[in-house]
């Protein structure tokens, strides 16, 4: 953390709402896309990204800064998204369903070298395919598989969220990415 952070927070858990605003601005986004990507549902997304921001704003004062701002944060987002999810087991979401988002430039970037329409719509379908067959991960799967190829988070920072330890981390990263891959081809195999 970088002193300014530093002081962001001491100045959130002193009740300071703008110092909070500052310090979750450039957050706010990786929180919506991360509960985006474990919810698979842009309302649900949205609204437990508020929740868990609030969340944090709540219980900023028991941040105690052993672990980094992200990593905490990050672990108020994914467990209020676990939350949700075992409170809504009965709800289910058809991965033929569209995620559609008003973020979604976010994570549907075109590269700077403009490719071709043809080569844009297969990078397309690509990322269309993958997304899919993340959400028919299992949730323990696709959540590390979040966190740590979609959001580039350390394995150490992933142990720290989710309060395993790290070779349970590695293990479910490992298998997740085998189970992603045998869905991709089975799906592969289904499309040709």
């Amino acid at each position: 953390m970088n002193d300014q952070e530093i002081l962001l927070i001491k100045r959130s858990q002193k009740g300071d709402i703008d110092a909070f605003e500052e310090l979750i601005r450039d957050y706010k986004i990786i929180a919506f896309n991360i509960a985006l990507k474990v919810l698979k549902n842009k309302e649900n997304a949205e609204d437990i990204s508020q929740e868990a921001l609030i969340k944090v704003f709540k219980n900023i004062d028991k941040f105690n800064m052993e672990s980094t701002f992200k990593t905490w944060l990050y672990r108020i987002v994914v467990n209020t998204c676990l939350d949700f999810t075992r409170q809504n087991k009965a709800s289910t979401v058809s991965i033929d369903q569209p995620i559609q988002s008003g973020h979604e430039e976010f994570y549907m970037e075109l590269e700077d070298d403009k490719p071709s329409p043809e080569e844009a719509l297969e990078k397309k379908m690509t990322k269309q395919m993958v997304k899919e067959a993340i959400n028919e991960l299992e949730e323990d799967f696709r959540v590390v598989i979040v966190l740590r190829d979609l959001n580039d988070l350390s394995y150490e920072e992933i142990s720290e969220i989710l309060s395993c330890n790290l070779g349970t981390v590695k293990s479910r990263i490992s298998r997740g990415r085998n189970k992603l891959k045998e869905i991709i081809q089975k799906n592969m195999t289904v499309y040709n």
